[in-house]
């Protein structure tokens, strides 16, 4: 779990013209809630806060305003959807040794049975529940030799020492399906077979 430290600035002005000219300073406009406290809108650096969400789950240390040090997750992120620069972050107020839920990303290694099936992520990230200063990068899960029909369930993922499931066990996250069969065009052959002569 990587911690990443972040210099904030409170906020005092609101707004889409205040939020334009953060964005303008290469800055993003954010909030931090959490713990029964009133939500404290900042100003965090652009390019750190996006090179600190390239990791999920990644746990920032806040130097708010050089007096007040916390501990934050990424809860809700907002990009542009052309450009995709960050516009706003919701960040989440978290304690040491408090547990958190959150989504880990799911990893498969190895190879299906031969046949040409395909495996489908049912789910792409695993609900956990987990100590925050602990969260799990992500895991991974062998689908070695799995036949078509078969199915990988949240219960069957080996999980880190302090993370339990926060989903149904029975929840299914990865299957196999059956390679689908290509119908051959009208007219043509299916490889394999002759044509008739009329």
């Amino acid at each position: 779990m990587s911690e990443v430290k972040i210099s904030a600035e409170t906020r005092t002005e609101f707004g889409k013209g205040a939020a334009r000219r953060i964005r303008r300073d290469s800055k993003v406009p954010g909030v931090l809630y959490g713990h029964g406290s009133e939500p404290l809108h900042l100003t965090l650096p652009g390019h750190d806060l996006l090179l600190a969400l390239r990791t999920p789950n990644v746990l920032i240390a806040l130097d708010i305003d050089g007096k007040s040090n916390e501990l934050a997750i990424p809860k809700a992120v907002q990009r542009d959807a052309i450009k995709g620069f960050l516009e706003h972050v919701d960040l989440l107020l978290v304690k040491r040794g408090e547990k958190v839920t959150v989504e880990i990303p799911v990893h498969t290694e190895g190879e299906l049975a031969a046949g040409g099936n395909l495996l489908e992520h049912v789910l792409n990230a695993l609900p956990v529940e987990t100590e925050a200063t602990h969260i799990p990068e992500s895991v991974t899960v062998s689908v070695e030799g799995l036949e078509a029909g078969a199915s990988v369930l949240a219960k069957d993922i080996t999980l880190p020492k302090g993370t339990t499931l926060a989903i149904e066990e029975d929840a299914v996250v990865l299957q196999v399906l059956a390679a689908q069969a290509e119908e051959a065009p009208e007219g043509e052959a299916a490889e394999g077979e002759e044509v008739a002569e009329a």
